[in-house]
């Protein structure tokens, strides 16, 4: 069973904060917002759930599936979604307070000594790598 904007709508309008047509509103203008941006090539962040990305497609060739034609596909745009750490763990049946474990090396360098480490701010805890990639 899929997640309709009419179930949306009639979710937010279950919290007794909006009527049903402020509810319909809110949705409209909430994805008004997300295509424009994705239309303007702009990559739309939700934190906890995910990431919708414009990927830019090159012409390529291509074949029909019934007649084995062969046939050159466009270039184009599609819109990818990476789902956030949170969400995966979620839908694993997973615990993730979304903060790596600290640790003594470099998150992203496997680097030894954190005082080399370039993708820490200066002032950060040498302990805390929460937040951190």
């Amino acid at each position: 069973m899929s997640l309709t904007k009419a179930k949306i709508v009639d979710a937010l309008f279950a919290k007794n904060i909006f009527t049903k047509t402020e509810s319909a509103q809110i949705i409209d203008t909430l994805f008004e917002l997300i295509k424009q941006s994705l239309e303007n090539g702009e990559d739309v962040l939700i934190s906890g759930f995910g990431k919708f990305s414009v990927k830019e497609k090159h012409g390529r060739r291509g074949r029909n599936p019934i007649t084995g034609e062969s046939i050159t596909l466009l270039p184009g745009k599609v819109v990818t979604f990476k789902c956030s750490g949170v969400l995966r763990a979620a839908m694993n049946g997973e615990v993730d307070q979304g903060v790596r474990n600290s640790s003594q090396s470099c998150p992203k360098k496997n680097q030894t000594d954190r005082r080399k480490c370039q993708c820490l701010p200066k002032n950060s805890n040498v302990n805390n790598v929460a937040n951190v990639v």
